[in-house]
C-alpha cells in the first residue's frame, strides 16, 4: 500500500516537531574514481585534430591524400567495368546514329530482372515478416536461457522494425547494390542528432581500400567518401565533432566517374553543392600521442579515423578507433562488407562483371 510522507493520518491536526537527524553517507570504495573516469573517456574520445600542430596536420592530410588517390588508381578497371555496365540496365533510352539514323536504344531488361528476382528474394530471407533477428543458445539449454534470448531476440526485432526506421529501406538499397556491384557496404554507428544506432547503406565506389587488401578487417587504410551540405558540416562543428575551420565554399565539380554513373542512371547531374569528406581509418604514429611501453616509444602505429575535406585539404578531426580499455588496440570496425562472388582482391564481381560488360 502506497502511503504520502506528507499526508497526516486522519484527526492530527496537531503539529509535530521532529528532532534533528544527522546523516553521514559513505562512499563505497571505487565510487570515488567515477568522476575522474568520466573525464578520463571523454579525453579519449577528444578531437586530437584541436591539440596537434597545423603544420603537422598538414603534413598528414598530403600523405593521406597521396595514398587516397593511389588507392582510387589501383581500383580503376574495376570502377569502369561498373560504370559501363550501368548501360545494360536500359534505365535511359539513347538516340543513336548508328548503325543508322534511328536505331533502337533499347537494351534488354535481362539484367535488370535479375537484379529484381534476386532482391525479392534476398529480402524475404533476410527480413521476414517475424522480424530479422534470430536468437540461438550456446551450451546447456534451460528455460532462464530461452527466456532471455526470447527477450533479446524480441527487443532486437523491434529496434530494427519500429526504431530504426531506415533498416529496411537502407537494406533493400543494399541487396540492389549487392547485386549489381558484387559488393556493398553497411556503416554502423551511432547518430547524436536521432540519439541512437543507425546502419546505413554505402555503395561500392564510396568504399575505397587499397590493392591486395583482403578484408576490412586486414586493410591498412579504408577510405569512406561521404557528401555533405554546409550545413551538416556546420552542426557537427557545432557540437564539438569537427574543427571548427573555415573550409571556404564547397568545390561544385563532380569527379568523372559520378557523371558517369549520373548519365549511366539517367540523370543530368555536373554539380554538387556538398563537402566531400574523406573519412580515413588509418593506423598513424602520431607525434605526442605514441604508442609507449615501459615509457619509451614503440613506433608501432595506432588505429584513428581522420577526417579531411579533399577540396580544402584541411584536416576536421581526428579519433582514436580502439577501445579504451582494449590494451593491444584492436581497431574497431565500423563498416561491414557484403560480397557476391569472391574474386582475386578485395572487390568482389557482380552480375555487370559476369555478363562482361
Amino acid at each position: 500500500m502506497e502511503k504520502s510522507l506528507y499526508a497526516a493520518p486522519i484527526g492530527l491536526d496537531e503539529e509535530i516537531e521532529m528532532p534533528d537527524i544527522e546523516i553521514e553517507i559513505e562512499v563505497p570504495v571505487g565510487l570515488e574514481t567515477l568522476e575522474i573516469d568520466v573525464i578520463e573517456e571523454d579525453e579519449f574520445n577528444a578531437n586530437l585534430a584541436e591539440k596537434l600542430d597545423e603544420k603537422l596536420l598538414t603534413e598528414i592530410a598530403g600523405e593521406l591524400l597521396s595514398d587516397f588517390e593511389d588507392d582510387i588508381s589501383a581500383r580503376k578497371d574495376w570502377i569502369q567495368t561498373y560504370v559501363d555496365g550501368l548501360e545494360l540496365l536500359g534505365m535511359r533510352i539513347e538516340e543513336r546514329t548508328e548503325p543508322w539514323e534511328g536505331a533502337c536504344g533499347v537494351y534488354h531488361p535481362l539484367l535488370s530482372e535479375a537484379l529484381v528476382k534476386f532482391q525479392a528474394e534476398t529480402i524475404m530471407e533476410t527480413f521476414p515478416a517475424a522480424g530479422p533477428v534470430k536468437t540461438q543458445i550456446v551450451g546447456k539449454e534451460t528455460p532462464e536461457k530461452k527466456d532471455a534470448a526470447l527477450r533479446v531476440q524480441d527487443d532486437m526485432n523491434y529496434q530494427l522494425t519500429d526504431v530504426m526506421t531506415e533498416y529496411r529501406p537502407e537494406h533493400e538499397r543494399m541487396i540492389w547494390g549487392l547485386g549489381l556491384s558484387g559488393n556493398a557496404f553497411k556503416k554502423v554507428y551511432f547518430d547524436p542528432s536521432l540519439n541512437r544506432q543507425v546502419s546505413m547503406f554505402i555503395p561500392a565506389e564510396d568504399i575505397v581500400v587499397p590493392y591486395g587488401a583482403s578484408s576490412l578487417e586486414q586493410s591498412p587504410r579504408v577510405t569512406h567518401v561521404m557528401r555533405k551540405t554546409e550545413n551538416e558540416v556546420k552542426r557537427l562543428q557545432h557540437a564539438g565533432f569537427y574543427r571548427d575551420v573555415d573550409l571556404g565554399e564547397a568545390s561544385s565539380a563532380l569527379d568523372e566517374v559520378e557523371k558517369k554513373i549520373a548519365e549511366k542512371m539517367g540523370f543530368r547531374a555536373t554539380t554538387d553543392d556538398r563537402y566531400k569528406l574523406l573519412e580515413m581509418h588509418v593506423d598513424l604514429d602520431l607525434e605526442g600521442f605514441e604508442d609507449k611501453e615501459d615509457g619509451k616509444a614503440t613506433g608501432i602505429a595506432l588505429p584513428y579515423v581522420v577526417t579531411i575535406d579533399k577540396d580544402s585539404q584541411i584536416i576536421l578531426s581526428i579519433r582514436r578507433n580502439w577501445r579504451p580499455e582494449d590494451e593491444t588496440h584492436q581497431k574497431r570496425q565500423h563498416f561491414v562488407h557484403y560480397g557476391y562472388v569472391p574474386g582475386f582482391g578485395f572487390y568482389c564481381f557482380g552480375l555487370i562483371h559476369l555478363v562482361g560488360a
